[in-house]
């Protein structure tokens, strides 16, 4: 790839683009959507405005990752993007909840590589020692983008038509996809390389079929039909996934260009870092879901006080996201990471505590913690895992990194909701235990670590 600096800089803005794009599409599309409910009608299928979303952008992620890995970075995310934006322009003009549920998952498709391969091309155009910097700035504008989509999406619904909250990805978009079309070059391979179709088509349905399940549980819980875990459709697509699974790990054996190689689960970085990635987002998803609903139904805040209420939670993680940026190529990821979920747990071990007459600052300063403790973690899981291997293995790499992430949130969301029949304190405590699983993860990282000055293009060394 160019180092050119000032091409350097054009592909960074571009892809800074479009991680905004991806951070304030989900909150603020949460916020309007009341409104497009009303206007529109389908309240029934509400819930699927977002479940398409989550499966189109989850189940493309690994397929993204191999693709670019396979026929170029730039060719897939600018494929991805396309996608996103063409789903943007149809969910403005949208005159039917179904229509709007059918472009919402054009728009998913598009989603699933914005925020992987944008990881994969940082890791190819800046050098070790600068990767982690910028690793924490991009996970500090996720940030930041995603406290500000609630105030926007407010604002738009209430000066202007609700179609304006997707129609506002097109300025912010368009020029992402000129600047990194006409500022990141990449060499050809002369060499012929195919796509295992049949992987790809097993992942995608044990991944949908998983995920379907875990939409109709969650809605289940909504409606107040905790047996859906054991409702014979429930039952039906588990057993489907699991068979779909045990298939896609067969074929990937025998695939000559696997979709996810699984020989990179040897590596620390890979196996165990996604293992922490999968129960740190189970854990944080679900506090993101269920705080509103105790602070709604037990203290009585409106709506909109609920969702700000989760605003310094994600502006703690600038903090923290900064400093383990500058500190990734001076210690090792595991001496990061112990330290970070500590507190994250500790922050998950207070919010267990809570009650009815909890003041609305203490349950602040507990989504604090948790923020200051979780700033610090995704950043450096996805740094572990791109720079642990290959060059042409880095779309994998990242894919299935953000890929365990996603799962991980949408089964935590919906495994730890059926508890709620319980109390939400056993639902934070459950949030406390998936943070200590993912701290014990960590452990087995070993002394893996960013090597400052490499002298090859691998240049992670997994001790």
């Amino acid at each position: 790839m160019s180092s050119d600096a000032r091409h350097v800089r054009l592909i960074t803005t571009s892809l800074l683009l479009g991680l905004i794009l991806s951070s304030i599409d989900q909150t603020i599309v949460s916020t309007a959507m009341p409104s497009v409910s009303n206007e529109l009608g389908g309240i029934s299928l509400y819930s699927w405005v977002f479940a398409i979303y989550m499966l189109a952008s989850t189940t493309s992620m690994p397929i993204y990752g191999k693709t670019a890995d396979l026929f170029g970075r730039k060719k897939m995310y600018l494929i991805g993007l396309f996608f996103f934006l063409a789903g943007s322009a149809l969910c403005g003009f949208a005159q039917t909840m179904t229509e709007l549920i059918v472009y919402r998952g054009i728009q998913g498709l598009g989603a699933g590589t914005l925020m992987p391969i944008a990881f994969t091309i940082l890791a190819d155009i800046y050098p070790p020692e600068k990767i982690g910097k910028f690793q924490g700035m991009f996970s500090a504008v996720f940030a930041v983008s995603s406290v500000l989509g609630p105030a926007i999406g407010g604002t738009i619904v209430e000066q202007w038509h609700w179609g304006w909250i997707f129609f506002i990805n097109l300025p912010i978009g368009i020029p992402a996809f000129f600047l990194l079309a006409f500022s990141l070059k990449e060499k050809k391979g002369n060499e012929k390389r195919s796509i295992d179709w049949m992987g790809a088509v097993t992942l995608s349905g044990a991944v949908i079929s998983l995920l379907l399940a875990m939409v109709l549980i969650g809605n289940g819980q909504e409606g107040g039909v905790p047996s859906e875990w054991q409702s014979p459709r429930t039952i039906g697509m588990l057993s489907a996934s699991t068979i779909l699974l045990a298939l896609f790990l067969w074929l990937e054996t025998k695939a000559k260009e696997p979709i996810i190689p699984l020989h990179l689960f040897k590596l620390p970085a890979i196996a165990f870092g996604n293992i922490s990635g999968f129960f740190v987002s189970a854990a944080l998803f679900s506090a993101i879901a269920y705080i509103p609903l105790f602070v709604q139904g037990g203290i009585g805040l409106s709506p909109s006080q609920a969702g700000y209420l989760l605003s310094p939670l994600m502006l703690a993680t600038v903090v923290t996201s900064s400093i383990g940026g500058r500190l990734i190529s001076k210690v090792s990821y595991r001496t990061i990471l112990l330290p970070s979920l500590a507190v994250m747990a500790s922050g998950f071990f207070l919010l267990q505590l809570i009650d009815m007459d909890t003041p609305t600052s203490v349950i602040v300063l507990d989504l604090i913690v948790i923020g200051l403790g979780m700033g610090a973690v995704y950043p450096t899981l996805g740094t572990a895992a791109v720079r642990s291997v290959d060059p042409v293995n880095r779309g994998v790499a990242s894919s299935s990194s953000q890929f365990f992430r996603s799962i991980g949130g949408t089964i935590g969301v919906s495994v730890l909701g059926s508890l709620l029949s319980h109390s939400f304190q056993t639902v934070f405590f459950a949030g406390f235990v998936f943070v200590c699983v993912g701290l014990l993860a960590t452990v087995f990282l070993g002394k893996a670590r960013l090597i400052p000055k490499a002298t090859s293009d691998r240049d992670s060394s997994m001790k």
